[in-house]
């Protein structure tokens, strides 16, 4: 089995097997951007919607089938889950651009198309914590007035180092995700010890003032590491 079958594998049975609340932040997701829909004014545009590290769109296709959207950008750093995307998604009646790519550069364009909704989910733990500051702040020139920003990823517990994160997460694996094979946990664990920088959840507010936003946590998973920031 080549590399991104071995991490796709892996990936689509924590999805389906919901081991990092997937459906529940998907649910908080749609239920914060129906709100937002129904208070528009009537006649304002459709929204147009950027969905950084969109993956292949399993959950969030429905919604964005239903939700009346003036454009719908998809932006992934791989090129095969885009596909898997596209096919996902079907035919909408307003335009699509799938896009490989990076989010933190999407968010670093000075001159970058501006959008009304920027959705991204488990995708900017990965950035360290001046890049979340930068990204933050283009992501706040990129919105529109009155748009807004929904977040979902890991976080760590106030005060809460990466290496007690890391031993923590590493042990919710062990005893939780029996489902996967022990291979599947272990490439699990050695992605997350390498490449995972969740932010403390505790320091966002005073990063989001900074970068001009006022935010909310509106969703909280049972682990204590998925959750759900509203920024504006």
């Amino acid at each position: 089995m080549e590399f991104f079958e071995q991490q796709w594998s892996s990936y689509r049975a924590i999805v389906d097997h919901d081991l990092m609340e997937h459906r529940a932040l998907t649910a908080a997701v749609a239920q914060v951007l129906d709100q937002w829909l129904a208070t528009r004014p009537a006649g304002t545009p459709a929204p147009e919607l950027v969905d950084l590290g969109c993956g292949d769109l399993a959950l969030m296709a429905a919604h964005y089938r239903r939700w009346p959207l003036g454009g719908l950008w998809a932006l992934d750093l791989t090129a095969r889950v885009l596909s898997l995307a596209q096919q996902q998604l079907g035919p909408v009646g307003y335009p699509c651009c799938f896009q490989q790519g990076d989010l933190f550069a999407w968010a670093s364009q000075v001159d970058g198309q501006p959008v009304d909704l920027i959705h991204t989910a488990f995708a900017v733990h990965h950035l360290n914590d001046d890049q979340k500051q930068t990204f933050l702040q283009g992501c706040r020139r990129r919105l529109r007035p009155g748009g807004l920003m929904l977040w979902g990823d890991v976080f760590r517990e106030p005060g809460e180092s990466r290496d007690e994160y890391v031993k923590r997460y590493s042990q919710r694996i062990r005893s939780g995700w029996t489902v996967l094979s022990d291979l599947q946990q272990e490439q699990t664990i050695n992605h997350l010890s390498s490449l995972d920088n969740p932010a403390d959840w505790g320091t966002i507010g005073a990063l989001a003032r900074a970068a001009g936003f006022e935010s909310r946590w509106v969703w909280g998973g049972q682990h204590r590491a998925e959750k759900l920031l509203v920024l504006t």
